[in-house]
């Protein structure tokens, strides 16, 4: 047994940083599907004519076996010393993104999945790089550029026309401008934008944190955030199932593999890679998620999604040229950088 841990251990050491960069962006791409596969399932497999995996099921327990996880890989780092070495400054941006992006974002997306096809949401998630690096610009002062802003308005205007270009549909909202768009569109779009500013504060607040103490107090505050909101507005009654043997097997799987899995080789990833490498790993992100969303749930993109998702990869390419003219004298291995602040994107939870 110990040999062939050993192998596995030795065939894993093997893989390059970029391998893992990619493995975690497949993970991540895939999370939007296989979530509404798991519904799905559930639809199948009603208890008193209950859906057992319910959207709010699935985010809850999803985030309390990804906890799990978190707190068997990092609950080391959570010892009275790096505590104390915490500033009041420290907690509260640590809180701010625990709620934007632990709890709104999810939550957000969430809402999102259960009322407009996956495509939509992969697609209008793209917002969240572009506004990343606007938010940045104006308020951090960094410098970028022309091909990296080129992207960026493009990208955001691919997002625009996968909006715009929606058939009719029933709950659609009226924006100012006679501009119309679905409930579930705007979920995603108000979850990108929270996944935006969290980024933002990351960046400002948390650069010195340890990558534990950070993902295991987002996960946790997260998780009890959107309990007692829930709690409040739909009752005790809402999570009946939560604890049911059916959710809990397929939801420790879903977060061993989606939230914890993806997680490691995301990380493991940035250890040996360089933030070009990164940028170019998560360029993939939209494509390889209408491919998961075709080959899990044989969602075929449409019209609006394959001229939106165009523009947006065509955003994606001005913005890889800005990053390879700007980096190559400066790039440098992410060993030592703030992970945090390589974090972009909803990953399961």
């Amino acid at each position: 047994m110990s040999s062939f841990i050993a192998k596995i251990t030795d065939w894993l050491n093997r893989i390059p940083g970029r391998g893992y960069l990619l493995i975690a962006i497949l993970i991540f791409a895939a999370a939007n599907s296989v979530i509404r596969k798991l519904t799905d399932l559930g639809a199948e497999n009603l208890i008193d004519g209950r859906n057992p995996i319910s959207f709010c099921n699935v985010l809850f327990v999803g985030n309390l076996c990804a906890l799990l996880g978190l707190i068997a890989i990092y609950g080391r780092q959570w010892n009275f010393r790096s505590l104390r070495q915490l500033s009041v400054t420290d907690w509260l941006g640590l809180l701010g993104v625990a709620v934007l992006s632990g709890a709104l974002a999810p939550s957000l997306i969430f809402i999102a999945l259960e009322r407009t096809a996956v495509n939509n949401v992969v697609l209008i998630g793209r917002i969240e790089p572009p506004l990343a690096l606007a938010l940045s610009v104006l308020l951090l002062k960094e410098r970028v550029n022309r091909w990296v802003v080129a992207g960026a308005i493009i990208s955001f205007i691919g997002v625009i026309l996968t909006i715009a270009l929606q058939p009719p549909q029933e709950n659609m909202i009226n924006m100012p401008g006679g501009f119309r768009i679905g409930v579930g569109e705007l979920m995603a779009a108000v979850g990108a934008i929270a996944l935006a500013i969290s980024t933002i504060i990351s960046k400002v607040k948390l650069r010195q944190i340890p990558l534990g103490i950070f993902t295991v107090f987002r996960t946790a505050t997260g998780t009890v955030i959107f309990f007692v909101v829930v709690i409040k507005l739909f009752g005790v009654g809402h999570f009946m199932d939560a604890f049911s043997p059916f959710v809990w097997q397929w939801m420790i799987l879903y977060g061993a593999v989606i939230v914890v899995g993806g997680q490691l080789c995301w990380f493991k990833g940035l250890k040996t890679t360089t933030a070009s490498d990164v940028s170019l790993a998560s360029s993939f992100s939209p494509v390889a998620g209408i491919l998961a969303a075709y080959l899990i749930l044989s969602e075929v993109p449409t019209i609006a999604q394959y001229i939106g998702g165009a523009v947006i990869i065509c955003g994606i390419v001005l913005n890889q040229i800005g990053i390879s003219r700007k980096l190559p004298k400066t790039d440098t291995m992410i060993v030592g950088k703030s992970t945090k602040e390589m974090e972009v994107g909803f990953k399961g939870v």
